[in-house]
């Protein structure tokens, strides 16, 4: 395929993107925030209906007693259901994302994922998701008073777009497997070059929609925990999976709905 048919055929899939976006742009913004705080949203839920398991497991994994062990629990409980209204209600964003941020935080010490190379790369990716809401955040407060000088102010937002657009590459590459198959190959390839162009900023909606229709396939098609039975291990292992990949899904609809943001490639080609 020649250069200009490459073109050509990238010029008509943006031309359909804008057109689902043109009319999605009203709701899009709501499931954005709908599936980043759907892994918060699932874990204060577990924290309620496993609450002797997990403060047992805190117990004896720290040795910190019954009260300190039924306090973490409850943190994590009240923290993150709390933080998932405010962000689905609007209300103090900038409090809820810091709630949420603590929360990785908490988990991230408590459950020893500092050693887990792989959870702790879904863990900062969480965090480039919760970024870009904060990001979608300061946008909102600054369309209040559109038209008022900001000089200067637009820096913050635009480098928390920059560091949660680089913190989404790491859930995807949880997901590479290297394997020596034609098919796998061709996956990896095609992911990664999605992702990259997410991270730089170049084509970035087009790449982040498509990235965000692949990774719901992938997703349902890896961590069906649906399919497995409830006394099963392995159901709580995919569905901590299947709801922390919606909630990167979500900071790329973000990503689809604010744009990639000043520090981008996208960006810098206004200026050529």
């Amino acid at each position: 395929m020649s250069i200009a048919n490459q073109n050509e055929l990238v010029g008509k899939a943006e031309d359909i993107a804008d057109q689902v976006l043109r009319k999605s742009k009203h709701i899009l913004p709501h499931v954005a925030r709908l599936c980043l705080i759907s892994t918060f949203l699932e874990d204060g839920v577990r924290m309620w209906f496993q609450w002797s398991e997990q403060r047992e497991y805190i117990d004896q994994t720290w040795g910190c007693g019954w009260f300190l062990s039924s306090l973490f629990v409850l943190t994590n409980l009240l923290g993150q259901l709390a933080g998932c209204v405010m962000v689905l209600t609007r209300f103090q964003v900038p409090i809820a994302c810091g709630m949420l941020f603590g929360i990785i935080g908490l988990q991230t010490v408590a459950y020893s994922i500092l050693w887990e190379l792989k959870f702790l790369m879904r863990n900062l990716s969480l965090c480039g998701a919760v970024i870009l809401l904060l990001a979608e955040s300061r946008q909102e407060g600054k369309s209040l008073f559109a038209g008022v000088p900001t000089l200067g102010q637009n820096k913050p937002k635009t480098y928390m777009q920059l560091s949660g657009r680089i913190l989404l590459v790491l859930m995807f590459m949880t997901l590479l497997r290297f394997e020596f198959s034609v098919m796998q190959i061709i996956t990896n390839i095609f992911g990664t070059a999605l992702i990259l162009l997410v991270a730089v900023g170049f084509k970035t909606k087009l790449s982040a929609l498509v990235l965000v229709l692949w990774l719901t396939c992938l997703n349902f098609y890896l961590n069906a925990w649906w399919s497995i039975p409830e006394y099963r291990p392995m159901r709580d292992f995919l569905k901590y999976d299947f709801f922390q990949t919606f909630s990167v899904i979500g900071g790329l609809l973000l990503v689809v709905a604010l744009g990639p943001g000043g520090v981008s490639m996208d960006e810098h080609k206004k200026d050529w």
